[in-house]
């Protein structure tokens, strides 16, 4: 049985004009484990749609498959209070994961600890330098203002992050919301997999701000602009110019603040998009 991302409550309404009860739409916030060859890997409060999406996405993205192929079947397990996704890897894909799973577990078996644990989340990120996409600043501020379109569940809402992927002269062609904005990208990240899109070819746009995680992310995509409304870490700049990604943030209407690679952004690229 598939969950609503949405429910309805009731809430006390404060206003100038007095106070009344009314109902309001807000997201419901889950926890999803993701689950492989029978064991929790992850647990993450996420929103209960594209649950797929979301096994592939995180999948790739934390570098756990190095593509869609090396995926057996996912199965999603309702268990009343979580979600569990049971992820089953081919046989190459699990020892090597297995492997992992060993060397970061430790002789203590304290789970994600220790400097083998730091490693891990400061791993290097996939370099997309070679990536022929170029963007021009109305691309960039057409990207946001498109997103804003395609996010059905913060439209009703209000209390949820997206992520898109644009295209110049297609504008945004697949986007994913969640309210934890990693989950968002993972989402994307599964989509665009399942789409069989190559992820150099688009901007990954979100509506949050930009933290390591993200550019890690969005290098495992393999596009080569992240653009987002809100500002990114300073560890978030490091790592994606090391990368040789272009970060675009504080997107304001027609104004942004362009981070890396500012290169990458040209007048003469610009495909408008209504």
């Amino acid at each position: 049985m598939t969950r609503p991302p949405i429910t309805t409550l009731p809430r006390l309404a404060h206003r100038t004009t007095g106070t009344s009860t009314a109902d309001r739409n807000v997201p419901e916030e889950t926890p999803v484990a993701l689950s492989y060859g029978g064991t929790t890997h992850a647990v993450m409060m996420a929103s209960p749609a594209d649950l797929e999406d979301f096994a592939i996405g995180f999948s790739l993205t934390e570098g756990i498959i190095a593509s869609l192929d090396e995926i057996e079947a996912i199965n999603v397990e309702d268990h009343g209070a979580g979600i569990d996704i049971q992820i089953r890897l081919f046989d190459k894909a699990n020892t090597r994961f297995e492997a992992r799973r060993r060397r970061l577990a430790g002789p203590v078996g304290c789970g994600l600890c220790g400097i083998e644990s730091i490693e891990e989340a400061m791993r290097a990120v996939r370099g997309v330098s070679d990536a022929a996409l170029a963007l021009s600043a109305h691309d960039i501020t057409q990207a946001i203002r498109l997103l804003s379109k395609v996010q059905p569940l913060h439209k009703e809402t209000g209390a949820v992050h997206a992520a898109g992927c644009y295209v110049p002269g297609r504008g945004i062609i697949l986007a994913r919301e969640d309210v934890g904005r990693h989950n968002a990208l993972d989402k994307l990240a599964g989509a665009l997999a399942q789409a069989g899109v190559d992820g150099s070819t688009g901007a990954v746009v979100v509506t949050s701000r930009v933290s390591v995680e993200m550019v890690q992310k969005t290098a495992a995509i393999g596009a080569s602009f992240i653009i987002a409304v809100s500002a990114p870490t300073a560890l978030a700049i490091r790592t994606a110019e090391d990368a040789g990604m272009s970060l675009v943030a504080l997107v304001r209407g027609d104004e942004f603040d362009i981070f890396t690679h500012p290169e990458r952004l040209t007048p003469e690229s610009s495909t408008h998009v209504a």
